[in-house]
């Protein structure tokens, strides 16, 4: 879930005419000499993941692989948290993040067998509230744009993080969302506008979305260890906790909620439950039992490369696994592997991880759960997994290779808090008293962001898990530190006006107008 900068505005284009490009892209690169699927080496995998987990200092993992209609290998290894002795094995719950997103897109495929809806019908059809800055635009997004990031819109996840208003409120919201690009033009990841697709399922359904997934998606695969919510995890046993790096150290951090955006990711599972699902989709839409869960023709449109994605809004494993192309289905990014095309997508929030992987034409799949935050072994155990069967006689050590790649990201952003430190002005001072700061803050589209004055200083509150102190950085700059420490910190400038007084509070890119009377 996590997000990302704006393009370039650029002409729009209509799902008839860029579709039929993109397939051809594909269609013309993954050609490839038929490769007979080998026996999965299980020993040898097990073995690479205990080693890979090492290496990446992860607290709990769970691996699963499945071929065709079985389950080869799924496997625990951590801990659920941190120092518990309590063991993850492949049953244990954590989040699955966005992977949840290709269960939204499912439910709509569902919608669509039943003649309900159609991918193609703009969203005011079955939500006559929506509505975004545009009215033009407003009648024009379709279901599948919801689904494929390609509204338009940049991101918004500000407005949803540990944020308490209702899901419909934050739909609404986005009428006030200025256009980043073209609509169809180009990519940006909007979790809101999946969380506006799980809207659309309610309306249409007449039940709320999570009843929706229990009944249609977890039920019929026999997935009893899963929850669509994490407030249902509350009590349960065998759920893993979040960890995150604090000062160098692994620690147990607060879960952070997307039940707020449901349809984006919020639902909890074990690998056990999701190698059915895998299985499922394997399976053109027909359950392990021999249910049809959805049919054949809304599981290919699933996977039916949808939208271009540039490189600076894919994942930087780019950079060792070189692909030709790069694509986003319905709920599912894509790129050429091994001479295969690969369907995959992750999912993080505050100390969980997640991945999928589907090989269809080979029948593989891979899943990873993961209890600590981005630790991004993720795509080299599913890469490693996955080339057991395209290329048993050429397995490389992903883990190792796509280490010193996010080691230099980390070294980035380290660069980058030293950079804006050196940037920091000695010897200022705050034009007014820390008094003459402190009051409501309004912005048209997030809401209310809160400045107190307590015990001397600048308190900020902006949610449940978005509060901490203010210190002064240089003139009416201050450094907010949030008290949930692994969610970092920024800066934001007072702004004062021709009367001396506090106007506006510029934080996390945003204009919060002071609020009148406050």
């Amino acid at each position: 879930m996590t997000p990302a900068r704006a393009p370039n505005p650029s002409s729009c284009s209509s799902p008839s005419r860029a579709l039929p490009l993109v397939a051809l892209l594909v269609a013309g690169l993954v050609l490839a000499p038929e490769v007979r699927a080998q026996a999965f080496d299980a020993d040898a995998f097990d073995a690479y993941v205990a080693d890979a987990f090492d290496d990446w200092n992860a607290v709990g993992l769970a691996v699963a692989v499945v071929k065709d209609d079985r389950l080869l290998f799924a496997k625990g290894y951590g801990e659920t948290e941190l120092g518990s002795g309590h063991g993850v094995d492949e049953e244990t719950r954590f989040s699955i993040g966005s992977t949840t997103k290709a269960m939204t897109a499912a439910a709509i495929g569902m919608l669509v067998d039943e003649g309900k809806v159609a991918w193609d019908d703009p969203v005011i059809e079955h939500l006559p509230w929506f509505r975004l800055s545009d009215p033009w635009m407003t009648r024009q997004i379709t279901l599948r744009d919801l689904l494929t990031h390609r509204a338009g819109l940049g991101n918004t996840d500000l407005l949803w993080y540990e944020h308490a208003e209702s899901r419909e409120w934050m739909v609404r919201q986005m009428r006030h969302a200025d256009f980043a690009y073209s609509p169809r033009s180009s990519f940006i990841y909007q979790n809101l506008m999946y969380a506006t697709a799980g809207r659309v399922i309610e309306a249409v359904s007449g039940m709320p979305w999570a009843d929706f997934i229990e009944s249609r998606i977890f039920e019929p695969l026999g997935m009893t260890e899963s929850f669509a919510l994490l407030e249902q995890t509350e009590g349960e046993p065998n759920v893993a906790r979040p960890h995150h790096i604090v000062d160098g150290e692994r620690v147990v951090i607060e879960n952070a909620s997307v039940d707020p955006v449901d349809a984006a990711g919020s639902v909890w599972s074990s690998v056990e439950d999701m190698s059915r699902w895998l299985r499922m989709l394997l399976a053109d839409g027909v359950a392990p039992d021999g249910t049809r869960v959805l049919s054949e023709e809304s599981v290919a449109e699933m996977f039916e490369p949808q939208t271009l994605v540039t490189p600076e809004f894919f994942y930087p494993t780019q950079r060792v696994t070189e692909p030709n192309w790069m694509t986003y289905g319905l709920g599912w990014f894509q790129h050429d592997f091994r001479g295969r095309k690969l369907d995959f997508h992750t999912g993080s929030i505050d100390g969980m991880v997640a991945i999928a992987g589907l090989v269809r034409e080979e029948g593989a799949g891979v899943y990873v759960l993961g209890n600590r935050d981005h630790v991004e072994v993720r795509h080299a155990l599913m890469y490693r997994a996955l080339d057991h069967f395209l290329v048993p006689d050429d397995v490389r050590d992903w883990s190792a290779e796509l280490m010193p790649i996010y080691e230099v990201g980390a070294e980035a952003a380290a660069e980058a808090r030293a950079a804006r430190e050196d940037s920091r002005m000695e010897g200022t001072s705050p034009s007014l008293p820390l008094d003459a700061y402190a009051g409501t803050y309004e912005s048209e589209m997030y809401g209310t962001l809160t400045v107190e004055l307590r015990d001397g200083g600048l308190h900020v509150f902006r949610g449940p898990g978005l509060q901490g102190p203010a210190t002064h950085w240089h003139f009416d700059t201050f450094l907010v530190t949030w008290e949930a420490r692994w969610r970092g910190d920024g800066l934001g400038t007072f702004e004062i006006g021709p009367s001396g007084d506090v106007q506006a509070l510029r934080f996390s890119g945003i204009r919060w107008d002071r609020a009148e009377g406050s």
